[in-house]
């Protein structure tokens, strides 16, 4: 598996979005541990998380699977990254809510901790901008948890340039990351991946292939990421993730997948390599 930075932290160039396992619809735990297992086998040491992916009253539950299923995996985990988020929650009729004050930052950071059994939390990141409080105070918080070293590296999610510029003001030049959904059908975030390549901040798209039930169908929605997968002999998924590595450096797509077959499929992404006659055709698509 090939390799990009977060800040000064090397990580794999696919990482492992846990968020299908864990809410609606999610697999038995068996197999997402087997998920998890064969993301880790074939080289993925970034995993995204968040205290919000859970259904009903099990706040935290994907956290606790993932850092439960590596812990439970044989080989070495020493390079490995949990990547979680705070200020976006989830009461139990299942419906989204939002809380980006200072305080309840802190108590979740304080809670994810304990869930991941860490001593630092790898990379968190808030989570969205609560319009309730003023962003500027939300991301101080961020700074506070990344002083008092709770965090090792701080990032934040679903921001727009100006947002990203504050907080990396903020945070005093220390912004690791941007977490912003892109896809084939999700391309408004083209600035923000532009402005993270400027100044060097990783990119992870969220939703890489446009949701957990639409991805089988990339091929088909945009014809010519199936045309050009058929050239390769590889799949739709493939060629939409080598896509967005070619765009930059900085970028780390983090798709989600609830089944061995997917991620070991995404993770070949890396090797995938278009031309720039093939770039030009996905970019217009």
């Amino acid at each position: 598996m090939r390799t990009r930075r977060i800040a000064d932290l090397e990580v794999s160039s696919i990482g492992l979005g846990g968020m299908p396992m864990s809410i609606e619809g999610r697999p038995d735990e068996q197999r997402s541990v087997a998920t998890v297992h064969a993301a880790l086998e074939a080289g993925v040491t970034l995993f995204d998380t968040a205290d919000a992916y859970h259904m009903g009253s099990d706040v935290g539950h994907n956290e606790t699977l993932i850092a439960g299923a590596i812990a439970s995996y044989g080989g070495d985990t020493t390079d490995v990254v949990i990547a979680t988020k705070g200020g976006h929650l989830r009461p139990g009729d299942g419906s989204w809510t939002l809380d980006g004050s200072p305080e309840y930052l802190k108590q979740a950071a304080d809670a994810s901790l304990k869930r991941l059994g860490v001593d630092a939390i790898g990379l968190y990141q808030f989570h969205r901008p609560d319009p309730k409080v003023p962003y500027a105070e939300s991301i101080g918080a961020i700074r506070d948890l990344l002083d008092a070293g709770k965090i090792r590296y701080a990032g934040i999610s679903n921001a727009d340039p100006e947002q990203i510029r504050l907080s990396n003001d903020i945070l005093g030049g220390r912004l690791a990351s941007v977490q912003n959904q892109f896809s084939p059908a999700f391309r408004s975030s083209e600035p923000e991946l532009e402005l993270c390549a400027e100044l060097g901040i990783a990119f992870l798209p969220w939703s890489p292939l446009g949701g957990i039930t639409k991805a089988p169908e990339l091929g088909s929605r945009f014809a010519a990421f199936g045309t050009v997968a058929k050239a390769h002999g590889v799949s739709p998924q493939q060629v939409t993730l080598a896509w967005m590595l070619a765009k930059a450096p900085v970028v780390i797509p983090i798709p989600g997948s609830s089944r061995p077959e997917t991620i070991k499929d995404s993770t070949r992404a890396v090797d995938l390599v278009l031309s720039t006659e093939e770039l030009a055709l996905l970019d217009q698509a």
